[in-house]
Parts: C-alpha cells; sequence; structure tokens
C-alpha cells in the first residue's frame, strides 16, 4: 500500500477561493511577476492570508506557498494549522509542500498541477524549471490534496503562456 493519497476532487466551495488565486495570479503577472497564488482559509471559511508569487526581484523562493508557511507558523496555533486549507493557482513546488508540511497546515486545493505545467512548458519549446516537478505527496505523504480543476487549469494555463509570450490558439 503506497503512502501517497490519491488527489480529491475539487468542489464548489473549493472553486471559490480557487477563483481567487487565478485572480493573485493574475495580477502578480501583471506586476511582473510568474502567475501565482494563494490562500490561506481557516476552518471556519475565512481568507487569513493571501498573496501572490514575488520572485521578480530576484528570490526565486517567493513562492506564495512558502509566505503561507511562513505567515501560518508565526500567527496560528498548531491545532489552527492543522485545520486550515491552503488554495493556490498552481499545486505547490517542492520547497512550498516541504514548507507547507514542516508547519503542519491541512489539506491543499490547487487549480493547475505539476504535470500540466511541464507539459504546458515542453510543449511551447521551453524547459521544465531547475527544480523536478513533483507531485504535493510525493514530498509530503501525509497532505490531503484536491486538483487539479479543469475549470480553472485552462485560464491558468493562458496566464503562463502570456508570461512566455507564447501565442495560443484560444
Amino acid at each position: 500500500m503506497s503512502t501517497v493519497n490519491e488527489p480529491q476532487s475539487v468542489t464548489e466551495r473549493d472553486r471559490e477561493f480557487l477563483r481567487r488565486c487565478v485572480d493573485l495570479a493574475r495580477e502578480a503577472l501583471t506586476a511582473g511577476d510568474e502567475p501565482f497564488g494563494s490562500l490561506l482559509v481557516d476552518e471556519h471559511g475565512a481568507v487569513r492570508f493571501e498573496d501572490r508569487n514575488r520572485v521578480r526581484g530576484g528570490d526565486a523562493t517567493r513562492h506564495p506557498e512558502f509566505e503561507i508557511a511562513r505567515w501560518a507558523a508565526e500567527n496560528l496555533s498548531p491545532q489552527e494549522r492543522r485545520t486550515s486549507v491552503v488554495y493556490t493557482s498552481g499545486e505547490h513546488c517542492p520547497m512550498c509542500s516541504a514548507a507547507h508540511a514542516w508547519v503542519g497546515l491541512g489539506r491543499i486545493v490547487y487549480a493547475s498541477g505539476c504535470d500540466q505545467l511541464v507539459a504546458w512548458r515542453r510543449s511551447w519549446g521551453f524547459d521544465a524549471g531547475p527544480v523536478a516537478a513533483l507531485p504535493i505527496n510525493a514530498v509530503a505523504p501525509g497532505i490531503p490534496v484536491a486538483g487539479p480543476d479543469p475549470s480553472l487549469a485552462e485560464e491558468v494555463r493562458a496566464l503562463h503562456a502570456r508570461m512566455l509570450g507564447v501565442a495560443t490558439d484560444g
């Protein structure tokens, strides 16, 4: 038996939070950054923290998921962290998955998966990136995950295409 969880389905409630993540990703792209956005939502459905990518200045660790982990470690109790949900426009990279697990955050829900991003980049003639695109549970096997969300993944794809200057067919 594997210790890796099978991704769960994205619910309508999840989709509402993911919509905000995609909006944050768009904000990041408009500001000259890579298009990623994330939210931390408590067990009552309140958004406790949100951020977007801020890697433009040269610090490639300024991912919103990593910032969420830092903020949660400083501002939430272990119980609050365990019962929270992180919503994100793109599946966590290995760095962010590890930070999420070390801080003890709960479920992760993502609009687009790391395998999708790699496939998009390769189809446009770009490499996959400097870090292996591993699924969240390959790095942090105990975290429940849901995603990708087909209704939002195409929008995320279009943001990445725009960042790379790739013409798409829609």
